[in-house]
């Protein structure tokens, strides 16, 4: 059963930091494709940035040069930095594994990021 388990949300005043973390519990090896969304309240999930199992990485527009995707082989996490930030990044940020063998999709159970003064 594969699962994942992210953490670091809070609330945080705008123009700061958080380190967003997603623990897998098989080894990340076996995921083509890692990534991380975010819902706000009303709006459809959309993504935020991909990270191949190469280590290519891909960032939305609306964070580029904010936020850093990344990954630890030998802790099957991957991260996501947040630098910068602003009310409109408030959401909740989800996890994403694409498993190209199986085809199979997995998702975390979301962490809430609050950016408000």
């Amino acid at each position: 059963q594969v699962q994942l388990v992210e953490s670091g949300g809070g609330l945080v005043q705008p123009g700061g930091s958080l380190r967003l973390s997603c623990a897998a519990s098989v080894s990340i090896r076996s995921f083509s494709t890692m990534a991380w969304y975010r819902q706000a309240p009303g709006k459809q999930r959309d993504l935020v940035a991909t990270i191949t199992s190469g280590g290519s990485t891909n960032h939305a527009d609306s964070v580029k040069g904010r936020f850093t995707i990344s990954r630890d082989n030998a802790k099957n996490t991957v991260y996501l930095q947040m630098n910068s930030l602003k009310p409109e990044d408030t959401a909740v940020y989800y996890c994403y594994a694409f498993w190209a063998a199986t085809r199979d999709r997995y998702w975390g159970q979301g962490t809430q990021v609050t950016v408000s003064s």
